[in-house]
């Protein structure tokens, strides 16, 4: 038993960290030094219903209390006490969507979470109304077209929140949000680190012939940044957490924050000119920006957790195809009469892309299970293709599809750095596509032409990412800023794995992109003639 640990938990000296993701609900309980005591999960997923994606309330709270069940049964298990006081708390979520509440605090239609796109109308007449990018994931885009369609529901609207935020309101009975979750709401004036005055002017003129009894003001969450006090877990949010009375209320929470700020934390990419990249199903770069940039469809403008502006370039798919490659060889292997541990073959494959031609031998491939805005492709079809002078060598393919899974993002990137000049030093990255050491990050350096570094600490993700910022609140010095806090303290010992651009790849990689480029009507065929299976049955 560790007793330096266990004194933690007794004296109260830890924070803990809950993240609601997309596929999972994570719970981290660190001290303060931000070693991990005791981690769970809990595998959740979105439902089709009636014609929207959605999480149902009772699984948000099953989810939550399992976690935490688990996380209490580990302190008991491994350290002799029962978990009852904790020194902070903080609650991360998917970011974006639509939540809306009436005035007895009840959902008045269930979650529209940012996989839903059916705002297209809202968020282009908005974009055109502000002059600033509105996204269709965006919580106001998802108001406004509940407006335009007339639903009964906007009148009685009494408070709108992302899924941290809401999550947050039931256990401390506080409408906050953080600077970055509430920055995929509605546009941050990041003088004043709240919301844009005057275009919640513009937003309230645009609306008031409907005559609701709200204005726009009254609707939204207060906005706090990193290190403030939100709220405190009152009684009948300690009894929620923990059916069996041993959780004490009056435990402090930090603001609810956005999982792309939380995975910023946890990769120490909240600076000026770093970034931080993500790579699983989807894929997203987020940039520290040092100066103001025009407005790109390809761009979203978000914040850090202490109120940075931050450019965010986002593409729907990128290890999809991969993960599927990888199952058929698994299924070729085991036809031989061999078991293969499916992590090895991942870690084999990605390793020979290491041994590839530079621009992955001719070959050409595009991982769109769904549509991509950045390239206009409102379907998917993934692809493969090769001419008869391709090199089609088993290395050649795995680099094609590493550098496929890069190559929508790249576009995006190419903004950024190329035409706005915004200055990026280093890339720091987690995902699922960096599990093997090299490969990934040495594809990722050759994709964006920048060092890539990956941390130990990236694999805990936001649910520690936003334990670190719970444990900021309470122990931080009088002005003692989340960027040194992270830097001096969390991170001063930390060692990052860095990759810098090889010459010879990054040259590899262009020429791919000349590839990719222009072999998108190939894509844009497939999407116009091949069928999907339902639509054929």
């Amino acid at each position: 038993m560790d007793q330096h640990l266990k004194r933690a938990i007794v004296g109260g000296e830890t924070s803990l960290g809950i993240e609601f993701g997309s596929t999972r609900i994570k719970a981290v309980l660190i001290n303060n030094k931000f070693e991990i005591i005791a981690s769970s999960s809990y595998e959740w997923e979105n439902q089709w219903n009636n014609h929207y994606w959605t999480y149902h309330p009772n699984e948000m709270i099953r989810g939550l209390q399992e976690v935490y069940a688990q996380l209490k049964q580990l302190v008991m298990m491994h350290y002799g006490v029962t978990l009852s006081s904790i020194g902070s708390i903080g609650l991360s979520g998917m970011m974006q969507g639509y939540l809306v509440l009436d005035s007895t605090g009840e959902l008045l239609v269930p979650f529209r979470t940012w996989r839903n796109l059916t705002t297209s109308t809202a968020a282009k007449f908005l974009t055109r109304e502000f002059q600033y990018k509105i996204p269709e994931r965006w919580s106001i885009a998802h108001l406004y077209q509940a407006i335009l369609n007339d639903e009964e529901h906007v009148r009685n609207i009494n408070y709108m929140t992302t899924l941290s935020g809401y999550m947050h309101f039931l256990l401390t009975g506080n409408k906050a949000i953080g600077v970055g979750d509430a920055s995929g709401m509605f546009p941050i004036n990041t003088a004043t680190r709240g919301y844009n005055e005057e275009m919640i002017e513009q937003f309230n003129e645009l609306i008031r012939h409907k005559d609701y009894p709200w204005k726009l003001e009254d609707l939204l969450p207060s906005v706090y940044s990193a290190g403030e006090h939100a709220g405190y877990l009152h009684e009948a949010g300690a009894r929620l957490i923990d059916p069996s009375g041993d959780l004490q209320a009056g435990i402090p929470f930090c603001p609810p924050e956005g999982d792309a700020g939380t995975g910023m934390v946890a990769t120490n990419s909240i600076h000026t000119c770093s970034g931080s990249l993500s790579a699983g199903t989807s894929i997203f770069a987020m940039i520290v920006l040092d100066k103001d940039i025009g407005m790109y469809p390809e761009i979203d403008i978000l914040t850090t957790p202490d109120g940075s502006p931050v450019g965010m370039v986002l593409a729907n798919n990128c290890t999809s195809d991969i993960n599927a490659w990888i199952r058929l060889f698994h299924e070729f292997y085991e036809a031989l009469g061999y078991k293969a541990n499916v992590s090895h073959l991942f870690h084999v494959l990605f390793n020979k892309a290491l041994e590839a031609d530079p621009d992955g031998g001719g070959l050409l491939s595009y991982g769109y299970y769904s549509g991509e805005k950045i390239t206009g492709m409102t379907q998917g079809r993934p692809l493969f293709v090769r001419s008869p002078e391709s090199r089609f060598t088993l290395a050649n393919f795995m680099r094609t599809h590493l550098f496929s899974a890069f190559g929508t993002l790249r576009l995006g990137m190419d903004i950024l750095t190329q035409r706005e000049n915004v200055k990026v030093d280093q890339i720091l990255a987690h995902g699922g596509l960096f599990k093997t050491p090299l490969a990934g990050q040495k594809m990722c350096a050759a994709a964006l032409n920048v060092p890539v570094s990956v941390m130990p600490t990236a694999g805990e993700g936001g649910a520690w990412g936003i334990a670190v910022l719970a444990s900021y609140m309470v122990c931080k010095e009088k002005n003692e800023s989340l960027t040194d806090f992270l830097h001096l303290k969390v991170f001063k010992d930390v060692e990052a794995l860095r990759i810098d651009p090889d010459i010879t790849d990054v040259n590899g990689f262009n020429r791919f992109m000349e590839r990719y480029t222009k072999g998108m009507a190939i894509e844009q065929a497939a999407a116009d003639h091949l069928q999907k299976r339902d639509e054929i049955h």
